[in-house]
């Protein structure tokens, strides 16, 4: 997949109430690299236009499916506390990344960088077990009135659970809680695609590039 990037650029700091109206401005980051695109191309060369999404935290409640699947992991529990990466989640990442066919991400090095724990901004953990058993773990940054969903792992054995679904379902739990007004769950695009599972969660709202206005997404 090859990206169109618009604008990037490289930071180590970044305050809380910046990070809000960058990713309000539909720009994200991987580690310390700040990036913001509106196209990319397939593996085939097809062209995808890039829709950045947000949930409102008000509006958004879980539909009947995502019910289930908060119904079907209640054995399990969960924690979050400030990210830091280690062998065990590394190699979490190294059984799930087997799943991808094309576009494979290297390390979770990749996403978070070198020194999460270290910034550009507050980044928060959370990881799901079984028992005394990691299961699966996701990467959610803070900001001062919204936060952002970075990355999402999970053990390949256990996918009947739907444990992607399930984490940004804690999260948004988590976030609502909490007291954040939006959950930015990434980009998705205009046409089909694997991230159309972004799409299904209510409240979901895009930016539109060309008047840099939110908009709520049509269900």
């Amino acid at each position: 997949m090859t990206l169109d990037l618009d604008d990037a650029y490289m930071c180590d700091a970044v305050p809380a109430e910046v990070m809000d109206a960058l990713w309000s401005g539909g720009w994200r980051h991987f580690g310390r690299v700040f990036f913001r695109y509106s196209r990319q191309h397939t593996a085939d060369g097809e062209p995808q236009h890039i829709t950045p999404l947000r949930i409102d935290l008000k509006r958004w409640q879980p539909t009947k499916s995502q019910r289930r699947v908060l119904a079907r992991n209640a054995d399990l529990r969960w924690e979050m506390e400030p990210t830091k990466l280690d062998d065990d989640l590394r190699a979490m990442f190294q059984r799930h990344k087997a799943r991808f066919r094309e576009n494979i991400p290297e390390t979770l090095e990749n996403f978070l960088g070198e020194a999460p724990e270290s910034g550009p901004c507050d980044c928060r953990m959370l990881r799901v077990f079984e028992g005394e058993m990691l299961l699966a773990a996701s990467f959610l940054d803070v900001g001062q009135n919204a936060v952002s969903s970075v990355y999402a792992v999970f053990e390949p054995e256990a996918a009947r659970r739907s444990l992607g679904t399930f984490t940004m379902l804690l999260e948004l739990q988590f976030a609502r809680d909490s007291g954040f007004e939006f959950l930015y769950p990434g980009y998705a695009t205009q046409e089909p695609s694997a991230y159309d599972y972004k799409k299904q969660f209510t409240g979901v709202e895009w930016l539109d590039f060309d008047t840099g206005a939110w908009q709520e997404l049509p269900r």
